[in-house]
């Protein structure tokens, strides 16, 4: 199952203690306490990978490590490691306590969650004409402690709308290496899957009902998804028994959800065209020039009618 929402806490480590310490040749008395180490910070960075976010499935604590105390001699604590926890490219952090919102957008973008604590100043950074042999120094500063929300959208240049079961993955698993499961029932996708096109990042967004927007069927989490892709290409069956009632459904839930779903590039695809015999075949697709005035006729098992579907998508990454 794909996991793209979840809440983790972020704990930065604490500085360490500054040293109290002389020295005692004789040549050299005086203070030598070393600084403490800085805590480690923690930091997302975007991978391409849809399943990062499954490490947070049962471990929702990011723990740096606390920097090392100060010695004497002058030696000072060692910083703690930065800790740099993998999430997928689309994903929003949401920071709970203070409301601010950061977005990874980008393959190796790195996001600064909690700093670490700065590392405590030994004595000897406390020695002055008349405080010759300070006892001062200064503990490790705290670590930044915050829960996050990550919340994953995907980012793909062609989103498949639909209801259940009108042929997206069957399509999207044509036009390229993806895997999607494929079945004659409703909710076959259970998450969103993706795909590559010669570049083209093609997005199967799991079959939407009617209510969708309300959280029916598979609930609105799969709505979030559409939002980020730059072009629609929406799904009706030929062997539906009303293809503009089922586009309509697919548009309100859009509306409802995002009122910008809907200003998106659309291309209709009319799919299962195998099912109907031609003179059926023809009265549907008058009735799709009345939803769209360009729809697409494709049948899975006829190659010549994948031809536009592909001319569009080489279109569209020629423009990329």
């Amino acid at each position: 199952m794909l996991i793209d929402d979840v809440t983790i806490k972020a704990q930065a480590g604490h500085g360490g203690r500054g040293a109290v310490a002389f020295n005692t040749d004789l040549g050299a008395i005086g203070p030598n306490g070393g600084n403490g180490g800085k805590g480690g910070s923690v930091y997302l960075i975007g991978i391409n990978n849809l399943n990062a976010l499954e490490q947070f499935r049962y471990q929702k604590e990011a723990l740096a490590k606390d920097g090392g105390n100060g010695r004497g001699s002058f030696v000072d604590g060692k910083d703690g490691p930065d800790l740099i926890l993998q999430v997928p490219v689309g994903t929003i952090i949401e920071n709970l306590q203070t409301g601010l919102k950061s977005e990874i957008l980008n393959i190796g973008q790195k996001v600064l969650i909690v700093r670490g604590g700065a590392g405590g100043k030994g004595n000897y950074k406390f020695r002055s004409p008349i405080n010759t042999s300070p006892k001062e120094f200064q503990p490790g500063l705290p670590g930044e402690d915050f829960e996050f929300r990550l919340e994953l959208k995907l980012i793909a240049d062609i989103g498949f709308v639909g209801l259940p079961n009108v042929g997206k993955s069957s399509l999207l698993n044509l036009l390229t290496n993806a895997k999607s499961k494929v079945a004659d029932y409703h909710f076959t996708t259970l998450e969103p899957n993706l795909g590559s096109y010669y570049g083209l990042i093609l997005a199967d967004i799991p079959g939407l009902i009617e209510g969708a927007s309300k959280g029916k069927g598979l609930g609105i989490k799969f709505l979030q998804h559409v939002e980020r892709t730059k072009t629609i290409f929406h799904f009706v069956s030929a062997d539906s028994e009303n293809i503009a009632d089922d586009y309509k459904k697919i548009r309100k839930e859009l509306e409802i959800y995002n009122p910008e779903l809907t200003t998106k590039k659309e291309y209709l695809i009319v799919t299962k065209t195998d099912n109907v015999d031609a003179k059926q075949l023809a009265k549907l697709m008058r009735q799709a020039k009345k939803i769209n005035p360009d729809p697409i006729a494709i049948s899975i098992y006829d190659d010549e009618s994948l031809e536009p579907i592909k001319k569009i998508l080489n279109e569209i990454k020629d423009k990329n």
